[in-house]
């Protein structure tokens, strides 16, 4: 079975993001707006076990952390996708290698890790320019506060679910 860690924003940033996502995002109505931690990969159940007494330690270790979605931005040309991106990445970016470590290490990682929310995938170049033009110009202020993480996984019909949470219970 497919398994992911993603990070969810506020109720507010997440509205805003599907505001766009309905129209532009193709992955929509498979799993709700987030920012990806660890991608998806088959485990198995032993691996499973593995990650969940991994994020757990982990998790213990983190503080919660402010963090801001503040400005359209995209992977053009890599790649045709269009996302809300984070005013400050470093915090984020701690976390994130700290879940990838150990058992959970990420090896054949495609790009560079960049933390953001997807509003929009799988767009032509015209449609991404388009999009992205009048995007940039809206102003985007989304605080919201990371304190826990969550495991998904991928049901039969593709659509992502929690399987367990996790309170970052570290101290600053």
């Amino acid at each position: 079975m497919n398994y992911g860690i993603a990070v969810f924003p506020s109720r507010e940033a997440q509205d805003y993001a599907n505001s766009f996502r309905k129209r532009y995002d193709t992955h929509y109505s498979l799993i709700q707006p987030h920012l990806t931690v660890r991608e998806s990969e088959d485990w198995s159940e032993a691996r499973l076990q593995e990650a969940v007494e991994h994020i757990t330690r982990i998790a213990q270790t983190i503080a919660p952390f402010d963090a801001k979605l503040n400005r359209f931005s995209s992977f053009y040309p890599v790649n045709n996708v269009i996302y809300l991106a984070l005013e400050e990445n470093e915090p984020f970016q701690s976390m994130v290698e700290a879940v990838c470590s150990g058992p959970l290490a990420e090896t054949n990682r495609r790009y560079g890790y960049n933390p953001h929310l997807t509003v929009g995938q799988e767009l032509s170049d015209d449609e991404l320019h388009d999009v992205l033009s009048s995007l940039r110009k809206k102003p985007v202020n989304l605080p919201f506060k990371v304190d826990r993480l969550h495991l998904l996984y991928q049901t039969d019909n593709k659509a992502w679910t929690v399987y367990q949470t996790f309170l970052l219970q570290g101290q600053r």
